[in-house]
């Protein structure tokens, strides 16, 4: 139905149920739309409409989705020699832009690769005639949308616009035409199914206590008749744990999560394709799109979240006119949110039957052997295992999942020899010291900390360390007036030199500096050597109140620390002002004064001759 509107370039909304060839139904117009060499040769396009460009856009959500599409493409174009290429996230950039420098037709790639390629302007979008939305529902929704729309301002104004899925809400059917010309919604239905789920798929729901649920699956997984299985869990950390316990019942189990890296992902995905594993234990990131043969048995060991999810999940078994039997395990919390799923698809499980996994029905209705225990009899144990399939290096990007994808191959673990603890060795001043020696460094002034004892060798034997004398860095003398008397007798020599009044300029004016003669063996790192011979002298302050001799700067120096010292001046008669005055003349002495005589008069102080004056 949708390949003769396709084929005219109309845009086309497909929608039909899952495992009926939806990859095809937009996969072979795209290989038709597009130009390649054999085209030129057999006269059906000219030379200058030749490109290494991409032309044709299909837009995937997952990368297990984006792999499938990219080999189906590549089987149904193998004759005309299209070139298609898959460009999605957790692999290296490189393989991927030396492809697209080569020439590619065909892009099938998840939105996030895209964006980053394009940001980069190794991907040219210019040239694009069609774009395809696989799973739309997925792609259209608020976590895509986004980055879709980005993607689409990328393209041409004049394409054509297909979007698939199995389910197609109408709100998205309404903001899917927003980017779209005048589509034609195709939906495919056969006369014979009726409601969503297609008819070939045996469905079972259960009521299962969540303590139980691992010994139930395990006995299901041993139903006469059971080939490959598929186990959906709702959280990544659930899918890790339901596949290394099967794994330590005895069956070869793999996982695919969004925890596990990119090559762990694919490693898992092939061992399944090819037998090696049989059971594989997953995620929603696998719910979608993922085509393999031979699947009879879905199990959903947790509920999932809507009616879409369990489509999709159930939609693993029974493609291409196959059977298949889908069993859901609901738990006592999630009978509510199972209830809105049934009702939703019309289903006859509203109410599900408590079941254990020593249940009698259990055995009845899934066909399995009476007398089954939770572990894989060793007879049966014939499958190759996750391990046999290797890892292949793709150049992945960040460190996520690197932890829990190494163990699951050989390769990976490499025996290493046990690292000896390396010696450490103490330094002074950032250079390392001589081995078996402790030869004392000099340490600057300012630091006096960071003199220490040099470690002795690796090899050498260890001798017990002699505590080190601290050496004061100040000159110690004891003779305090002795000390005095030099220092009076230097002051002229000292004070002129230029280095020692650089550094009484430096510091300031409060404490008189005195001066005392270092020894010939220590050296100061704070005075600069001079061309002349000079005294090396230390200034150490100590808190004298004795008059200070400071040599006055030349006539062309300005010392903005010390103040030129004035020529005394002659005292002055203190004038005193009126404010400072009036306490004393307004002073008053009381006498004490007899009953009926009259109180005397205030007597003012009189005015001095300074005040009439003034």
């Amino acid at each position: 139905m949708t390949l003769p509107v396709a084929l005219s370039g109309s845009d086309v909304i497909g929608q039909a149920k899952t495992g009926t060839g939806k990859t095809l139904g937009f996969g072979l117009p795209l290989l038709e739309r597009v130009t390649v060499p054999a085209d030129v040769e057999a006269g059906r396009a000219k030379p200058e409409q030749l490109t290494d460009a991409p032309q044709a856009l299909v837009v995937v959500p997952t990368r297990e989705l984006c792999q499938q599409v990219t080999n189906d493409l590549l089987t149904a174009g193998k004759v005309r020699n299209v070139r298609v290429l898959a460009i999605y996230g957790g692999r290296a950039y490189e393989p991927q832009v030396e492809a697209l420098k080569k020439g590619v037709d065909v892009i099938v790639g998840t939105p996030g690769r895209l964006l980053d390629l394009a940001g980069q302007r190794k991907l040219d979008l210019s040239h694009v005639r069609a774009l395809v939305l696989d799973e739309a529902d997925e792609m259209l929704d608020l976590g895509f949308l986004p980055d879709v729309e980005r993607i689409i301002t990328m393209l041409p104004p004049t394409r054509q616009t297909m979007l698939f899925s199995a389910t197609m809400p109408g709100a998205v059917i309404g903001l899917a035409r927003r980017y779209m010309s005048q589509p034609t919604h195709i939906r495919a239905t056969s006369p014979d199914d009726e409601g969503a789920t297609v008819s070939n798929i045996s469905q079972h729901v259960f009521r299962a206590h969540s303590m139980d649920k691992p010994e139930m699956v395990s006995r299901i997984l041993q139903a006469n008749g059971r080939g490959l299985a598929m186990i959906f869990c709702r959280t990544k950390r659930t899918a890790a744990d339901i596949a290394e316990q099967l794994e330590k019942r005895g069956f070869a189990s793999g996982a695919v999560h969004g925890d596990l890296g990119q090559g762990a992902r694919e490693q898992a995905l092939r061992a399944f394709r090819n037998g090696k594993v049989d059971v594989l234990v997953c995620t929603d990131v696998a719910a979608r799109g993922i085509d393999v043969e031979g699947v009879t048995h879905v199990i959903n060991y947790q509920s999932p979240e809507d009616e879409k999810t369990y489509l999709h999940r159930i939609g693993r078994t029974g493609r291409a006119g196959a059977k298949g039997i889908a069993i859901t395990l609901v738990d006592w919390d999630d009978i509510p949110r199972w209830q809105l799923i049934n009702k939703a698809l019309d289903l006859n499980f509203n109410d599900p039957v408590e079941t254990y996994s020593t249940s009698p029905h259990l055995f009845e209705e899934l066909d399995i052997p009476a007398g089954t225990k939770g572990v894989l009899p060793r007879a049966e144990r014939t499958r190759a295992g996750l391990r046999a399939e290797e890892i292949e290096d793709l150049g992945e990007t960040g460190g996520r999942g690197r932890k829990s994808s190494a163990p699951s191959a050989p390769a990976v673990r490499e025996e290493r020899a046990p690292r000896t603890p390396r010696q450490r060795r103490r330094t002074r001043g950032g250079s390392a010291l001589t081995e078996g020696t402790a030869a004392a460094v000099p340490a600057p002034a300012t630091e006096p900390a960071q003199a220490a004892v040099a470690a002795p060798a690796a090899d050498a034997p260890v001798e017990p360390r002699t505590p080190r004398r601290r050496r004061r860095t100040r000159v110690a003398v004891p003779d305090v007036a002795a000390e005095a008397a030099v220092a009076l007798a230097e002051a002229p020599a000292v004070v002129g030199t230029p280095a020692v009044e650089a550094e009484a300029e430096a510091k300031p004016r409060r404490r008189r500096a005195r001066t005392v003669t270092k020894p010939a063996d220590e050296v100061d790192f704070q005075i600069a050597p001079m061309a002349e011979p000079v005294v090396e002298a230390k200034t150490v302050t100590k808190p004298r109140r004795r008059a200070r001799i400071v040599a006055k700067p030349a006539e062309d120096e300005v010392d903005f620390q010390i103040a030129p010292i004035a020529e005394p001046e002659p005292a002055r008669p203190r004038r005193r002002t009126r404010a400072a005055a009036k306490p004393k003349a307004e002073s008053v002495v009381e006498v004490p004064v007899a009953e009926g005589e009259a109180k005397p008069r205030r007597r003012r102080a009189p005015r001095t001759a300074a005040r009439t004056e003034g």
